[in-house]
């Protein structure tokens, strides 16, 4: 059982299954994303989205499908196709939520049938027939992202690169863009689109107040800025009300001259000076000439330390961990070569950094669940040596996991098949203690028959007689309880769908195979089956094993030892 369990590990190794930290999913929705250079009038982003539109519905979609069904494909899979521009267009797949109204942002949102309607046609084929058609269809200054409804809690994008210093904050972004530019040169299969999450090139109309003029006016900065936030932004100066509705009024410039820098300079300031005149003052005559700048649209820090993040989506079919270790080496290959200014760091965070966290303790998680079963068993049985006999049918038990994982080519989801693994081990443990209770208790009542004291010990032949007999007698109930956990589980893993409404009422069942629920909860009910398969072997064979090796070495122990050895194993 050792060898098996070493080589169950080896073959794991060798035949490496993919790792997620949650199941990929079939979409059920596909998100394209389109970001213009900050300050670009809705009106182009609006056409953009519309070209988008018309490229995902007339050219990606159509050819998708022409040779695969008769049927028209908008009433097979597709249910709607949503365009939006502006505000709530924005991709806040990383985990930041992008605040207020973005004219240079737009969406289309396809929306699929459900899954039960798909039939055996894969809405990831879509994804990435779409995401192909729109590479190179559009200038170079325009964005374009595709992403899907991810399954589980939201996360941070699976490449989540933070670089950090304690630098001015443009000298972090120079840094964080040398690198991208570099990782993106290498193009590496499976990274969708590398960008940073500080939008730069923000264009931004510097106006710095002329403080001598402002003080031989008697006039201060804020009044200055109020009036032009007034005209910009406006400000409420009454309201009006229309029988149980209120209404705010704001007062500000009409669109034309809010969008003319000239009507905004011109405008008077009127205020009292300290001689008590009423004054009306172009703001221009208190001001510098107005500067225009480019600046970046937030400052974030972590830890008090400036950090900017290249993040991007994993495409469709690739595995995460495995473009992510391709791109740490390119990373390390960078810092090797690249003279990096004197603070900066490069850390990979996102998914990664919380798979690493979860999967440490789902770990832990197991451990202390162990630690807290042999605590029982201790307590109960009073006894050291059936603790380790439980210990090892959870151990072995892993055996199936892992045999199960090669030989189906499974994948290993972090999240769901530790909880798997977890739950196992507080079902492994039940048959082995029937068992060995059982066979404790058969040699309690012969014990007794022979009115033996704690430090005698039965004939040998007698113990093997009371193992056999507890192996016949609780042979039912521990294949009992295997099969129908076993079978228990089956629908669950794999994914039938059953109507037992319409079974009843119609005689028709409504099966399909699948689903996003078997998707997240398959590869949890796939290791306890996998598991507690094996286990009842451990149990109806290794168990009773154990059971008699040990008590022969107590035996063995106590002849060399010449010491008392009381009855119970």
């Amino acid at each position: 059982m050792f060898g098996l369990l070493f080589l169950s590990i080896m073959l794991i190794g060798l035949f490496t299954p993919k790792v997620l930290f949650f199941p990929e999913n079939q979409p059920n929705y596909v998100n394209v994303f389109i970001e213009h250079p900050i300050g670009t009038d809705i009106k182009v982003t609006n056409q953009t989205t519309l070209e988008v539109e018309k490229l995902i519905n007339e050219e990606i979609l159509k050819d998708e499908v022409a040779d695969t069904i008769d049927k028209p494909y908008d009433e097979w899979i597709i249910q709607s196709i949503i365009s939006q521009v502006g505000e709530g267009a924005s991709d806040n797949s990383g985990g930041t939520m992008s605040m207020g109204n973005t004219p240079y942002k737009g969406r289309v949102q396809i929306n699929f049938s459900e899954f039960k309607y798909r039939g055996d046609y894969s809405t990831s084929k879509i994804m990435e027939r779409i995401s192909s058609g729109m590479k190179n269809r559009f200038p170079a200054d325009v964005n374009i992202t595709v992403d899907k409804d991810a399954q589980g809690p939201p996360t941070a994008a699976p490449i989540n690169i933070e670089v950090g210093g304690d630098l001015e904050y443009n000298l972090v972004i120079q840094e964080a863009e040398k690198l991208r530019f570099y990782l993106d040169r290498k193009n590496v299969p499976g990274v969708e689109n590398l960008k940073l999450d500080v939008e730069t090139g923000k264009p931004e109309l510097k106006i710095e107040v002329d403080r001598d003029k402002a003080r031989l006016f008697n006039t201060s900065t804020g009044q200055i800025a109020s009036a032009i936030r007034t005209a910009l932004f406006g400000s409420d100066i009454s309201t009006f009300k229309d029988e149980d509705d209120t209404y705010d009024m704001v007062l500000r410039f009409n669109e034309n001259s809010r969008n003319d820098i000239d009507a905004l300079m011109d405008q008077r300031l009127i205020f009292r000076n300290n001689k008590g005149q009423m004054l009306r003052i172009p703001i221009r005559s208190l001001i510098k000439e107005p500067q225009p700048t480019n600046t970046y649209s937030s400052v974030k820090h972590k830890d008090f330390i400036p950090i900017v993040t290249i993040s991007s989506n994993v495409s469709e079919g690739f595995n995460p961990n495995e473009v992510v270790a391709e791109l740490k080496v390119l990373t390390d290959e960078y810092i090797a070569d690249t003279e990096l200014l004197p603070g900066v760091e490069y850390k990979f965070t996102g998914e990664q950094e919380e798979q690493a966290e979860e999967s440490s303790f789902l770990i832990k998680a197991l451990a202390i669940a162990i630690f807290i079963i042999l605590l029982v068993i201790v307590l109960q049985f009073n006894s050291f040596t059936t603790p380790i006999i439980i210990l090892f049918s959870v151990v072995f038990s892993l055996i199936g996991v892992f045999l199960g994982e090669v030989i189906f080519q499974l994948d290993f989801i972090i999240i769901m098949t530790m909880i798997g693994i977890i739950s196992l081990a507080g079902v492994v443990v039940n048959n082995a203690i029937v068992l060995i209770d059982y066979t404790n208790l058969l040699r309690i009542r012969r014990r007794e028959e022979l009115g033996l004291n704690e430090f005698e010990q039965l004939p040998l032949n007698e113990v093997v007689g009371f193992i056999v007999e507890a192996g016949k007698t609780r042979l039912r109930p521990v294949l009992l309880t295997a099969i129908t956990t076993v079978l228990g589980l089956v629908p669950l893993a794999l994914g039938w769908n059953i109507d037992f409404t319409t079974l009843l009422t119609e005689y028709d069942a409504n099966y399909y195979a699948g689903g996003d629920n078997t998707l997240f909860f398959g590869p949890m009910s796939t290791t306890i089956i996998f598991g507690f398969t094996f286990a009842t072997f451990l149990t109806l064979v290794i168990v009773p094993v154990m059971y008699l090796l040990l008590y022969r070495f107590k035996v063995w122990l106590y002849k060399i030892t010449n010491t008392k050895m009381r009855s119970s194993i």
